[in-house]
């Protein structure tokens, strides 16, 4: 076998270097997720998609992402939510951006099928045990469904939400 193997660090140092535009693409939104650990994850999956985290500016979500930052202060930007979820969303759809949420719903888009997202979207995650609230559904353009062969209803709020993300961010 003949060629050098470009090591890690050299990888790392050829990817994205510039900055981004909070206003053209991918917005993850994880706005009712309770355990710290999948806040981190996301934290770290919206990195490695160039996109953008939104959460609510409390003491749960600041705390969370603190623990969770394993980028070591590199982290990508994040959008402090206020005063309300649901007025923050709002302001997002009348800005022009596309809402998505992951739920399980009638008429879902199954993952599989999803495509890539061609306009500013916020993607919307929900907790862990209740999922997004119904009000909230009631006003999103698209569901996406994570469709599932075992015994288990959903899958980890952060495997969900990186899943959904790689894919709108047409990495998948």
């Amino acid at each position: 076998m003949s060629g050098a193997k470009t090591k890690p660090r050299e990888i790392r140092a050829m990817r994205r270097s510039g900055r981004h535009s909070c206003w053209d693409h991918l917005v993850v939104a994880p706005l009712w997720v309770a355990y710290e650990a999948n806040l981190g994850t996301l934290l770290r999956t919206c990195d490695a998609i160039g996109a953008c985290l939104a959460v609510p500016r409390t003491k749960h979500y600041l705390d969370a992402l603190q623990i969770g930052d394993t980028l070591r202060g590199r982290r990508p930007c994040i959008h402090w939510v206020t005063p309300s979820k649901e007025g923050w969303i709002a302001a997002q759809r009348e800005a022009g951006k596309r809402i998505v949420a992951v739920e399980l719903a009638d008429g879902a888009t199954p993952l599989t099928r999803l495509a890539p997202a061609r306009e500013p979207t916020v993607l919307l995650l929900g907790h862990e045990h209740q999922g997004v609230p119904d009000d909230v559904l009631a006003e999103v353009e698209e569901c996406v469904e994570i469709p599932m062969v075992g015994w288990g209803a959903s899958l980890n709020v952060a495997v969900a939400g990186s899943l959904v993300a790689y894919r709108l961010a047409g990495l998948s």
